[in-house]
């Protein structure tokens, strides 16, 4: 019964997980409307290094919303719209 419980419970974890890994792919930084805390969005407007896309993270929270940090990350995958 208690292995039951923890199969269920380990595979909610990583179901959860595995929907959150997913990040947007934009292509202007402006097309970002409502940046959560911890949320990535990747931006695709060429500012990156070949090979590499901007990453937006939602970063802390301010008195004004969420604060953004951008940083290059490598790309995965082809190039998207």
């Amino acid at each position: 019964m208690l292995l039951r419980y923890a199969v269920c419970f380990s595979l909610l974890i990583s179901a959860t997980f595995a929907t959150t890994a997913h990040a947007v792919t934009v292509g202007r930084e402006q097309d970002i409307t409502d940046l959560k805390l911890g949320q990535r969005v990747q931006v695709d407007d060429g500012t990156c290094p070949a090979g590499q896309v901007k990453e937006v993270r939602g970063a802390k929270m301010t008195d004004k919303g969420v604060a953004r940090t951008a940083t290059c990350v490598p790309r995965f995958g082809p190039k998207t719209k």
